[in-house]
């Protein structure tokens, strides 16, 4: 059983996916074990106490400084013994040890098709902004490992959308959820969890089972 743990930063959506998806056994062999916050008043927090999970927050004005605030988050990490750390809209910089202690085993969701538009700067309606304003036709959202750069580590699976005549940022960001995140997000824990994929030389390899 996959031991897993939701960071959030907002209202949950994507936790939402991954929860009924649960419900609908489009995951299997997993189970939620925390999800935390950074906003004491994250909705996504009600939306896990709502389904049963245990809910928590670690705050940064809780604590002296940024470097207080890391050791706690870590230490509130580490105490749940996860497998798997899913990040879904986490709006917050990861430790480098953390990353370094969970290597492959941090994922995130990115509004984009990586590698356009992602890196420092491009996170939630900024990312769907500098689409529009490219004028690109098709964009997308990725679900990736997290490493030590942003947006950088090994892509597990990408899903496209289409642009449409009209599409304004916050439009273009909810068909974006979904069309994509909604639907890989959930698919990636289910491959991880059954044993289908692996990281080899830095590039996500799929096991046929």
């Amino acid at each position: 059983m996959l031991r897993v743990g939701v960071l959030v930063s907002g209202g949950g959506t994507n936790l939402a996916a991954i929860i009924d998806a649960l419900k609908a056994n489009k995951i299997t062999n997993t189970k939620i074990e925390v999800v935390i916050s950074n906003k004491a008043d994250a909705y996504a927090l009600t939306r896990a106490k709502d389904n049963g999970i245990e809910a928590v927050s670690v705050v940064k004005s809780d604590y002296a400084g940024r470097e207080a605030f890391n050791d706690a988050l870590i230490e509130t990490i580490d105490s749940y013994n996860l497998d798997l750390i899913v990040l879904a809209g986490f709006l917050v910089v990861l430790p480098a040890r953390l990353v370094e202690k969970y290597k492959n085993k941090i994922i995130n969701i990115h509004p984009s098709l990586i590698p356009s538009f992602c890196g420092d700067g491009f996170y939630g309606l900024k990312v769907h902004e500098e689409v529009l304003k490219r004028g690109v036709k098709v964009t997308g959202a990725t679900v990736h490992f997290v490493d030590e750069g942003t947006d950088t580590g090994p892509i597990i699976n990408q899903k496209a959308v289409y642009i449409e005549d009209g599409d304004t940022p916050e439009v273009l960001q909810k068909r974006v959820m979904e069309q994509a995140e909604w639907i890989i997000m959930p698919q990636a824990i289910d491959d991880i969890a059954n044993g289908r994929i692996e990281v080899q030389d830095n590039i996500v390899r799929r096991i046929n089972k």
